[in-house]
């Protein structure tokens, strides 16, 4: 009976000193829902979760995640580009989903850090400008707006400091497609979100007439937007995956089965379909978290 009871307390000595698992994201649409499926998920199976969704940008959560501040948050094999650059990841290994996921997840395994399996998603860096514009002057792909910037052609594009600043982002388009932006083409917005530059070029709101954007954007259809193509794959592509500190995860291995599952129901339609529900339904990213993982059978 001793044994039983020193067993029990035990038992709950450990369960009282275990430390809540901390999960970030960054400040869009889609990383909160995805920080939210995160958050729930955890919550659903019994683990304790302190929320800091909503972070910061990808450096904010970098050094978070890095610093030992956060635990998990939902990243881009994408950004392997961006996070490794002594790597120099090419563009065949950065096109390639299979290969730039390898990559991310050996390169940040010496961090600490553990790259669970991504989403069959692709939320790459895209161009999107109105599909008046996109008709007028035959935009379909970077090439064609490559060509209107260089016959001359008005354009003016809004983005937050990451997507000018980063050289795997503008700076990728203009080095591949050979065309160089001038600072009054561009309307840096701190902190902006994607559907918040699709609704300035939606409404010309300040001569902007281009958005960056994202390749699972919910927005662009209900504005009207056209996203360019980008025939020479001047960027990677960018499957969500979930990272964890390897330390955290070793102390809770069963976080990887579920997240690996949740994660790997998501598609494109499904992730458009969300992020829509958020930037024009006005729906909290918790909601529609929610709501999503209950339809799925995922959580209770």
């Amino acid at each position: 009976m001793r044994l039983l009871l020193l067993t029990s307390a035990a038992l709950l000595l450990g369960t009282a000193s275990a430390k809540p698992i901390v999960v970030g994201s960054k400040l869009d649409p889609e990383a909160q829902i995805l920080g939210q499926i995160i958050v729930l998920t955890l919550r659903n199976a019994g683990l304790e979760v302190t929320d800091r969704t909503n972070l910061g940008d990808t450096g904010v959560n970098r050094r978070a995640i890095l610093a030992g501040e956060i635990d998990v948050y939902p990243e881009y094999t994408g950004n392997a580009v961006y996070l490794f650059p002594q790597a120099k990841i090419g563009a065949k290994d950065a096109g390639n989903p299979g290969r730039i996921y390898a990559l991310a997840r050996q390169l940040d395994a010496r961090n600490g850090i553990t790259w669970l399996r991504p989403a069959n998603v692709n939320n790459t860096w895209v161009i999107a400008v109105p599909r008046a514009l996109a008709t007028a002057q035959k935009l379909g792909s970077v090439t064609d707006l490559a060509r209107y910037l260089k016959a001359g052609g008005r354009f003016k594009i809004a983005g937050s400091p990451e997507f000018f600043n980063r050289p795997d982002t503008m700076p990728a388009f203009e080095k591949v497609y050979g065309f160089k932006l001038r600072a009054d083409q561009k309307l840096v917005l701190a902190g902006a979100t994607p559907p918040q530059t699709q609704q300035a070029a939606a409404g010309g709101t300040s001569g902007v007439n281009a958005a960056m954007a994202y390749g699972t954007d919910g927005t662009l259809a209900a504005l009207n937007m056209v996203a360019l193509s980008d025939p020479k794959g001047a960027q990677a592509v960018y499957q969500p995956a979930p990272i964890i500190r390897t330390s955290v995860l070793r102390e809770n291995p069963r976080i990887e089965a579920l997240l690996n599952k949740t994660f790997a129901g998501l598609t494109q339609p499904a992730l458009r379909r969300l992020n829509a529900q958020v930037a024009l339904e006005g729906r909290t990213a918790r909601n529609v978290a929610e709501a999503y993982l209950k339809s799925r059978g995922l959580i209770r």
